[in-house]
């Protein structure tokens, strides 16, 4: 076999993992932003002020936040069940630490800070678990697109063929959700009248340079015959053009269908496109084609997969509009977020039971065809990975308050408390200094479409430059470690000379 087919084999055939695994898996992020929450509060206390140096600060956040990462989908995979107990009890060292220096201290009673924060007003018009969300499902993508060609990054993480629930699967979906959390529909003014088909003219010129990605994409891989995987989305199409579509679609239909309730035609046409897999031939056309011998005569056949798996998609795109309009009510309480997490975790608890009796009556999760159970089992766990995140910026809410005031960059900012009776010559709750160093999740935020199209730029090279299929461990934790942390610096650097490369 040639290096390409070699290649395309190793990705080939897969049945992916269970869902307990992959919702362990969603664990690490949120405790690795915990740790560095707790590890900067605790900077504070011991030097009266945040860490001033941006090299100091780019190095901890990438050593924190996403080296764990990078050793958990490698050589750490094994015990990845393990990883998650190990980072929360190194959390619960730091936060006694910081208990303990806030005792010496004379601080606050405890009790009292208990008080204050269920009191305690947040900034109600931001919700930095969105932004993070976003953000390290870029970064596990990044991470995976390149690892998934190392034999290190464990084949049950990688893509399933037809039916399983592999972590990249889950990542695709987890894409379209956070996609839908930030569009023109949910950040648009609810008491402003606006022309009806605003939204969409805004996607028609934000998605061109998604589309003239999808091509140049294209172009690039036929160009070097690069290895491709043609199962997960046919002959010439990839998922710029499938972020695309789904973008205008949901648009379109968002300009004619009230959004308030644009779960009702997610709902709809999920069901809908599960019942034309059951009831025709449809799903033998999908994964077989028209010729019944997995033949690709034609566009429609060549590209069926990403063709077809438009409609699940478009599916996840709809709910995750409701779910982000939901999140933009005005919570402007520690309370009220608190609240927000039980409804949370209740609408979590009925998709997974819906899962359920999807995979028994309808059809397992199968990506591929982004059937009802994929769509079902997406929204669960990207739901379930923003509640772990806002627990987080609760708990790091509640460590400030603990301290008197410090600054935790890509959290909420706590407002005084009404009715606070802390001493005078106090720090004020509400104080938070402004911190001199930069935030790499910040600094990826800026500029997310530059960080995914870098990530893929770089894992092309790297995979014309490096036989990685017979790489050592040492060897693929290097190159893994490298090619993110230049992917991390050049958004450090552009955020550091405030420069965002978009303009449309």
């Amino acid at each position: 076999m040639s290096q390409k087919q070699l290649k395309e084999a190793f990705i080939s055939n897969l049945n992916g993992t269970s869902l307990l695994e992959v919702a362990v898996g969603l664990s690490l992020p949120p405790l690795c932003l915990l740790c560095r929450g707790l590890l900067l509060i605790l900077y504070h206390l011991h030097h009266g002020k945040p860490v001033s140096s941006r090299n100091s600060s780019l190095l901890l956040d990438f050593l924190v936040l996403v080296s764990p990462l990078l050793f958990s989908c490698t050589v750490l995979s094994p015990v990845i069940c393990v990883i998650p107990v190990i980072l929360a009890a190194f959390c619960a060292a730091v936060f006694s630490k910081i208990c303990r220096q806030r005792k010496q201290e004379g601080r606050v009673p405890f009790g009292q800070t208990v008080k204050e924060f269920r009191q305690a007003a947040l900034d109600p018009e931001s919700i930095p678990a969105v932004t993070v969300f976003r953000v390290y499902v870029n970064v596990l993508t990044a991470i995976s697109i390149l690892a998934v060609d190392f034999p290190q990054y464990p084949r049950r993480f990688a893509k399933a063929e037809t039916y399983g629930t592999g972590a990249m699967d889950l990542g695709v979906g987890a894409f379209i959700f956070g996609n839908a959390l930030v569009c023109p529909e949910v950040r648009q003014k609810p008491h402003v009248a606006q022309p009806k088909f605003s939204s969409l003219a805004r996607q028609l010129f934000s998605v061109w340079p998604l589309v003239s990605l999808g091509f140049g994409r294209l172009l690039s891989l036929k160009s070097v015959e690069y290895h491709e995987h043609t199962s997960e989305y046919g002959v010439h199409w990839n998922f710029f053009f499938t972020l695309a579509l789904v973008r205008l679609a949901a648009s379109l239909l968002l300009a004619v269908l009230p959004k308030n309730n644009s779960w009702v035609a997610a709902l709809a046409l999920a069901v809908l496109y599960q019942l034309l897999l059951n009831t025709t031939s449809l799903k033998t056309f999908l994964l077989h084609g028209s010729s019944g011998t997995d033949g690709r005569l034609g566009f429609l056949d060549a590209n069926r997969e990403g063709l077809l798996s438009l409609f699940g998609y478009l599916a996840i795109y709809l709910a995750s509009v409701q779910a982000g309009l939901w999140l933009r009510r005005r919570r402007s309480s520690v309370q009220g977020w608190l609240q927000a997490l039980g409804d949370l975790a209740v609408a979590v608890l009925v998709l997974l039971l819906s899962l359920q009796v999807s995979q028994e009556h309808a059809d397992p999760v199968s990506r591929r065809m982004a059937n009802l159970s994929y769509c079902l089992w997406v929204l669960a766990h990207s739901l379930m990975l923003f509640i772990f995140f806002v627990a987080t910026d609760l708990a790091l809410v509640f460590t400030k308050l603990l301290v008197g005031g410090c600054s935790v960059p890509c959290c909420w900012n706590v407002v005084e408390p009404p009715n606070s009776s802390r001493k005078q010559g106090m720090e004020p709750v509400g104080r938070e200094d402004k911190l001199p160093h930069l935030c790499l999740i910040s600094a990826i935020n800026k500029n997310q479409l530059l960080f995914f199209l870098l990530a893929n730029v770089m894992t092309g090279a790297v995979n014309i430059l490096v036989d990685t299929i017979h790489s050592k461990a040492a060897f693929t934790l290097c190159i893994l470690h490298l090619y993110m942390f230049l992917n991390c610096l050049i958004m450090s650097i552009l955020h550091a000379k405030n420069i965002v490369l978009k303009f449309w």
